[in-house]
């Protein structure tokens, strides 16, 4: 892809921040493991015409090198694809309680804690971050706890997915330079798809879309979202600096508000308001002021 980095990242943002709806309206005719699996499989098939043109277009016809393909291709797809399916799935479970428009910024959070999980790679953390860390903890407080000191559980467990979403950012800031972003982006779907479908077949009963108006959810989630999305986010991070990604990428909380306010009707609170102007004061804190003792010869 020709296009800067940075615009391929606002288009992911955008992208996202819109599937949000998407996800909650699929939830009205299908099981949501049954949903994640087939918007995964969408996702690979999306791609698929390329894989295969870009196969075609080789001209290399050497023996296939098996010990290469496990090594630059199965190996970096399955551990971002592990922590995919993880962050989606929790996602997807807890957008069933709580609404797009609160998802989009309690997801967020994860963009706060990628350089937080950086300490257990060396990496060292200024005040900025630390002070960016207890705002979002205040962000959170207005989002999810009520005046009765309670919390929705799809609150929660879209909380928790934000670790892995964080985990698959730095796996794919590791592997995504060095590998095709292609190759990576498939073969991150294809784990997430497989793991969805056991789950589906081991937990969830009846026909996989049991609601013909889910049809278009799924397919919005898997070709748009997944298929387009996730692609635009591997080509991105691989032209742009980790901290800038994060930052252009932390807009999808602003766009999954936009569309649950236009299609789904969503309003927040007051106090709903305030949490996720906190949450994203949080993510651009944290996102310009710590990286800053990040040395130069680190910047890729």
């Amino acid at each position: 892809m020709n296009l800067p980095g940075e615009v391929l990242l606002l288009l992911t943002a955008i992208v996202w921040g819109s599937g949000f709806v998407a996800q909650r309206k699929a939830m009205e005719g299908m099981p949501p493991f049954a949903f994640i699996a087939l918007r995964f499989f969408l996702g690979c098939l999306v791609l698929l015409p390329a894989l295969i043109l870009k196969k075609v277009g080789n001209k290399n016809t050497n023996a296939f090198d098996w010990k290469g393909f496990w090594q630059n291709l199965i190996l970096p797809s399955v551990l971002p694809g592990l922590f995919l399916f993880a962050g989606t799935s929790l996602q997807q479970l807890g957008i069933i309680t709580t609404s797009a428009s609160k998802a989009g910024f309690l997801t967020a959070l994860y963009l706060v804690l990628v350089p937080v999980l950086g300490l257990f790679l060396g990496k060292k953390l200024n005040l900025w971050v630390w002070t960016g860390v207890a705002l979002a903890m205040v962000g959170v407080w207005f989002l999810s706890v009520n005046l009765e000191m309670t919390i929705q559980r799809g609150d929660i467990l879209v909380l928790i997915g934000a670790l892995f979403w964080a985990l698959q950012i730095l796996t794919l800031d590791h592997f995504a330079p060095k590998l095709d972003a292609l190759k990576l982006a498939f073969g991150q779907f294809l784990t997430a798809a497989i793991l969805g479908l056991v789950v589906s077949l081991i937990a969830e009963s009846g026909p996989l879309v049991s609601d013909p108006s889910a049809w278009g959810p799924l397919l919005y989630s898997g070709v748009v979202a997944v298929g387009i999305g996730f692609t635009l986010q591997v080509f991105g991070q691989s032209k742009v600096d980790s901290a800038l990604a994060s930052l252009i990428m932390s807009l999808e909380a602003v766009f999954a508000l936009l569309g649950g306010m236009m299609f789904l009707g969503e309003r927040l609170s007051g106090r709903e308001w305030l949490g996720s102007a906190v949450m994203l004061a949080a993510v651009i804190l944290v996102q310009l002021k710590g990286q800053q003792q990040k040395p130069e010869a680190e910047v890729q």
